[in-house]
């Protein structure tokens, strides 16, 4: 069995690499995708393409997508390779949906805006990286994570979905109970909504794999444990 991540906006593999180091420290085989996001011209299928790709020849893929990158995971979970979709904190597709129309699809903003209401935050439209993502990340990640930040390719946002149904895979969904940019009961309304499935509540905000590998690694081997039947 094989985990296979990818990242959500900025495609950069680095964002899981206290996730990887984790996972191989079990004994786990894991790749994590570098998407093409610095290419402008880019978009779902070229992103889908990259990810079929690192799978190679491997069997009993599980796909972890983090937020941006469950839109990607929905094209390549139908892949005979891939066994189970776990999507962390994520923008859940709705067929033929792009990214760009997904924020007032879901009502993104206005739960953003009760929320923070909620937190005693002003709400704004405006994204503070240190308030909505970074807030719960040591400061050391943060510095490695931000040194080199990539831009999200345009063509993501605007191009078409080619999505015309949920893929039939098992799906789980991971929840940062501290999420400040997608709430956690906005999360749990959408997966509902969409999936038709409840979600899976972990300590930590939107980028749970810098915070809390370690709970993230125990969600991830918890979904994938052989279960047994009582006799």
């Amino acid at each position: 069995m094989t985990y296979v991540l990818i990242p959500g906006a900025g495609g950069s593999a680095d964002y899981w690499h206290l996730l990887v180091d984790e996972l191989r420290r079990r004994g786990r085989d894991v790749v994590a995708v570098d998407l093409p996001a610095a290419d402008d011209t880019a978009a779902l299928p070229e992103y889908a393409d990259t990810v079929r790709a690192a799978i190679g020849q491997r069997r009993d893929v599980t796909l972890v997508a983090q937020s941006l990158g469950a839109f990607t995971a929905a094209l390549v979970a139908d892949d005979p390779r891939v066994t189970m979709l776990v999507l962390v904190n994520p923008m859940i597709p709705a067929p033929g949906e792009t990214p760009g129309q997904w924020w007032e699809a879901t009502g993104h903003a206005q739960a953003r805006a009760a929320h923070a209401a909620a937190q005693g935050r002003p709400p704004s439209d405006h994204v503070d990286l240190a308030v909505d993502f970074f807030h719960d990340v040591p400061e050391a990640v943060v510095a490695r994570i931000t040194a080199d930040a990539p831009d999200e390719s345009a063509a993501v946002f605007t191009r078409p979905n080619p999505l015309r149904r949920w893929p039939d895979v098992p799906t789980r969904v991971v929840t940062g109970r501290d999420d400040r940019f997608f709430p956690a009961e906005f999360q749990r309304r959408l997966a509902r909504e969409r999936l038709g499935v409840d979600v899976d509540v972990l300590p930590g905000g939107h980028l749970v794999a810098l915070s809390q590998p370690q709970r993230l690694a125990d969600q991830l081997d918890a979904y994938r444990a052989p279960t047994t039947t009582a006799t």
